[in-house]
């Protein structure tokens, strides 16, 4: 008698076990890019395979879906645009999901928030209030102000942070530590992207308090 060949993995969907509700995870992985409802294009993100392609679409304001594996923890929400479901996970689910980020976002609309703007005396406001910065850490706010959401490298950084001066290897970092606790509480957050630079963008109720 012949060793067999181990059971694959399953989910079910709308038909409960068995029959045409049950599908492989690997199928079911192919139609996770398909699932779509007519008034909103929803991406799916794997997570945490997919983090690049999910800071894009953050980036650009697409709403998404991440589909978290069986044993990772949730990513911090970058925005109200975002809904996640943990693998393995059945189609009715994940449509469900979807449906309910769409409701969301047409009832409420996406979360509307002004620039922040930050002036010569180094005075930093946002929507949720405003503090003062030092000059050399209003220098670096105003670079990334005026490239919100984008990533700015640590060079352009140090010339605009330090026009006149060459600042020693680890000044960057540590005023922009500086600068990540002082705008906290005006809803601000600075990511790390490591190799290039720093983002600033505005931060979702979720990241501020996680």
């Amino acid at each position: 008698m012949g060793r067999s060949r181990p059971a694959s993995k399953s989910v079910h969907g709308e038909g409960g076990q068995g029959g045409s509700g049950e599908f492989t995870l690997e199928k079911q992985l192919r139609n996770l890019a398909s699932v779509r409802l007519p008034s909103m294009d929803v991406e799916i993100v794997r997570w945490p395979r997919d983090a690049d392609r999910r800071e894009e679409l953050h980036r650009a304001g697409t709403p998404r879906i991440i589909v978290i594996s069986e044993d990772g923890h949730p990513p911090t929400p970058l925005d109200d645009r975002e809904d996640w479901a943990r693998e393995p996970v059945a189609r009715v689910d994940l449509e469900a999901r979807i449906a309910w980020l769409n409701h969301r976002l047409e009832v409420h609309g996406p979360l509307e928030r002004t620039a922040p703007t930050i002036d010569e005396d180094g005075l930093l406001r946002t929507d949720a209030g405003w503090v003062t910065v030092p000059p050399v850490e209003a220098r670096l706010a105003a670079a990334l102000i005026s490239r919100l959401d984008t990533v700015v490298s640590r060079e352009t950084l140090t010339a605009e942070a330090w026009p006149k001066d060459v600042p020693n290897r680890n000044a960057l970092d540590v005023h922009v530590l500086r600068l990540r606790r002082r705008i906290t509480p005006t809803g601000l957050a600075i990511r790390t992207v490591r190799g290039r630079g720093y983002l600033l963008e505005l931060a979702t109720p979720a990241t501020r308090t996680g």
